[in-house]
């Protein structure tokens, strides 16, 4: 076909076909595309619905779903907010994601193992960790709502258990009440740790374990996490919400090297009234075990040394089975407030057993031969007559001369 001067050429698309510009026969095609490979598949965007071909020049254009992907939103709803690095951030331009068959995704700890809410109270006057356990669930990406089922019927008896590391056991063992055949517990109970001293909470983690209670077998592990105490402040309620883990192994030498022997909380007061040193004996926490149970069966004796008369000691009840004891018991020892400066106070702790001498779990000494904490308590004694003064003290495992037998 041949063109004279000042004519103009038009040439159209039909259906399924193309004209070719060459001398030569019309040749058939089945995409348009063959004769523009810069258009993705299927019509390009310059090609309306009359078929003819407008003339535009391509320019990359990205949808909003192709667009670049807010980074936070996508790792914050996979993996809560761990954040990445730049080069893990996802190309400028990104395809659409493919839809992820759920029955075959494989999830992380957090989708398996579910979640847990709680929160953490560091009551610093008063030396305690208060842990209230909320609740527990598995997160979105999960199509189960609760925790992972271990019963066969599909449910759990889930509890929670508490314990501060280093030194794992049951001294220092916490619980909550178990629920029965749910997978969405919420239990809104307060577990608290008596006798949490500022050094407690440098060195110290609390471990929080999720567990399902079974009457014939042993109790299954769900999950844990694991909080370091240096992550609170005093005084302020910090809440949790976040993914439990699979179990972490426990350093046993650690353990050992940092081993106690419990701790007990003393009340002292000089009394005008009764002209008399008031000694109140209120509580034990993280008592060594000493029976084979895992207990102890606790009491406490009080020395005011020199006791040439002997008449000094006093003794509190024994409470059964227990590493963690309230006593809530107060001794009167007659004596001038001059003479006191003279005195020092021996404390002891004692296993009760029955057939066999008793055991010596620890001790502490307060007087003015004391150092540290123990002489502060006594000093304060001293100086502030009638007033009421209550310290924790660590307990150790020898007394200066003191006789280790009841």
């Amino acid at each position: 076909m041949t063109l004279r001067k000042g004519e103009k050429m038009t040439i159209s698309i039909q259906e399924h076909m193309a004209i070719d510009v060459c001398p030569g026969p019309i040749k058939p095609i089945k995409q348009i595309s063959d004769y523009f490979p810069r258009f993705p598949r299927g019509l390009p965007a310059a090609v309306g619905r009359s078929g003819t071909l407008r003339s535009a020049v391509s320019q990359p254009s990205v949808s909003p779903a192709e667009g670049p992907r807010d980074e936070d939103e996508d790792v914050d709803q996979l993996f809560g907010a761990y954040g990445t690095t730049p080069a893990e951030q996802p190309p400028k331009y990104q395809a659409p994601e493919e839809v992820v068959d759920p029955e075959g995704y494989e999830s992380d700890d957090c989708t398996t193992l579910g979640t847990l809410d709680f929160s953490l109270l560091y009551d610093q006057e008063n030396n305690a960790l208060h842990c209230t356990i909320n609740k527990a669930k598995l997160p979105k990406l999960d199509f189960k709502k609760g925790l992972k089922p271990m019963d066969h019927n599909g449910l759990a008896d889930p509890y929670v258990k508490l314990h501060l590391l280093p030194g794992a056991s049951k001294a220092n063992k916490l619980r909550t009440k178990t629920l029965r055949n749910t997978l969405n517990p919420t239990w809104n109970e307060t577990l608290t740790y008596y006798g949490i001293t500022d050094e407690d909470m440098i060195r110290k983690t609390l471990r929080i374990s999720v567990c399902d209670e079974d009457k014939f077998r042993h109790n299954e592990f769900i999950g844990e996490t694991r909080i370091p105490l240096k992550k609170l402040k005093p005084n302020q309620t910090k809440n949790f919400n976040i993914c439990l883990e699979k179990q972490l192994p426990i350093d046993k030498t650690e353990d050992k090297s940092l081993e106690e022997r419990g701790r007990i909380l003393i009340s002292l007061k000089y009394s005008s009234q009764k002209q008399g040193l008031l000694v109140g004996i209120i509580r034990c926490a993280h008592l060594a075990a000493m029976d084979a149970n895992g207990y102890s069966d606790p009491y406490v004796k009080t020395y005011l040394k020199p006791d040439e008369d002997k008449k000094s000691k006093h003794k509190t009840a024994v409470k059964k089975k227990t590493l963690n004891p309230e006593f809530n018991e107060e001794f009167c020892y007659e004596i001038k407030h001059g003479d006191l400066a003279k005195k020092t106070l021996e404390v002891t702790v004692w296993d009760y057993d029955i057939g066999k001498s008793n055991d010596f779990i620890g001790g502490v000494v307060l007087g003015i031969n004391a150092k540290g904490e123990r002489l502060k308590h006594w000093f304060d004694c001293l100086k502030n007559k009638d007033k009421k003064i209550e310290r924790w003290h660590t307990l150790t495992n020898e007394l200066p001369g003191a006789v280790l037998s009841d």
